[in-house]
């Protein structure tokens, strides 16, 4: 027998003729398109969304017990069964999906690819909040782990929902870890930020920090105000290079970051409905955004050239979230 026969040999050395190709890396737009079959993952907050994913509020919400009146603060809840309404008021199920159904058609007009949540279950009642079970970074998915008792298990249908579409999963954060994505935010393609607060703690921005050194991302932590849980509620990018933010819910480094970033600002102020920050880019300039924009905010976005698409978003937000919490985009363009 010639060595060239040995089936060692041949294995060897086929082996070697194929070998390992670590370069380039995972999260590169050329490696997940060709593995992945899109580009999927996100390194900014203003590009043109191509994807979304998003829950249309339904029988989930059926917890909700008027009955159970949490009389000092005029909201509802229960400690036992771990459900709250932060609201007094409690709109029809069908108002909710009336707006939410607005959202999507505003989206869908403006070419963004809508997937939807599977497997939604009761007593999920802040499921329509896709934005925070889930950070997407370069290259695919980080599954949070959500922090208070109603919300824990929104991260199921999230995972196989990622699962159907094919989104790779880059982490699941584990441990002693809580996070959530409404406190996430790109800067830039380069630097990110997140709000630690009641509902982001140590252990899971370090796991978060993990995947994001590797894909050479500087993460920013900014402590929130008090009992705020998320950034979004203080801060959102609208343009490359231009943010709307409430400065009095922001601590001054984070402020003078910014500035050190070139990131130029609107302020919002006790003028203003605060849920305008709450609003969603979907294009470099372009944004959806509820109605409530004092005369010198919507003056200051028309001299930034940013372009509001006004929507009606209340009913929704009597359960603690507005246009920014509804929506975790999938795919976004680079800037």
């Amino acid at each position: 027998m010639s060595i060239s026969d040995d089936p060692k040999y041949q294995y060897n050395m086929t082996i070697k003729m194929f070998g390992s190709q670590p370069e380039p890396p995972f999260e590169t737009a050329e490696e997940v398109t060709r593995v992945w079959g899109r580009n999927w993952g996100v390194d900014n907050d203003v590009g043109q969304i191509r994807s979304v994913l998003m829950h249309r509020p339904g029988s989930e919400l059926s917890i909700v017990d008027t009955s159970k009146r949490i009389d000092q603060l005029g909201t509802y809840g229960d400690l036992e069964a771990g459900w709250y309404w932060q609201s007094s008021e409690v709109p029809p199920i069908a108002d909710m999906q009336q707006q939410h159904d607005a959202l999507v058609r505003v989206l869908e007009a403006e070419g963004v690819e809508v997937e939807y949540l599977e497997g939604v279950e009761s007593p999920r009642l802040k499921s329509c909040y896709t934005r925070d079970p889930l950070i997407m970074v370069k290259g695919g998915a980080i599954v949070c782990r959500m922090a208070p008792r109603i919300r824990r298990g929104e991260e199921l249908p999230v995972t196989r929902t990622l699962a159907r579409l094919g989104v790779p999963v880059l982490r699941t954060i584990h441990s002693n870890g809580i996070i959530e994505g409404g406190s996430f935010a790109w800067l830039n393609s380069s630097t990110a930020v997140i709000g630690r607060s009641i509902r982001v703690n140590d252990e899971a921005i370090s796991q978060l920090d993990d995947v994001l050194k590797r894909q050479g991302v500087e993460l920013l932590v900014v402590d929130l105000c008090g009992y705020q849980i998320h950034i979004d509620g203080a801060f959102v990018m609208i343009n490359p290079g231009l943010a709307m933010l409430d400065p009095s819910q922001l601590p001054y480094g984070f402020l003078q970051k910014l500035k050190s970033l070139d990131i130029d600002s609107i302020e919002i102020s006790p003028a203003d409905n605060s849920w305008i920050i709450n609003c969603l880019a979907i294009s470099p300039g372009r944004v959806i955004m509820p109605e409530g924009a004092s005369p010198r905010v919507a003056d200051e976005l028309a001299r930034h050239s940013v372009e509001v698409i006004s929507l009606d978003y209340d009913q929704v937000q009597l359960n603690g979230g507005g246009i920014h919490c509804s929506t975790c985009p999938l795919i976004r363009d680079p800037v």
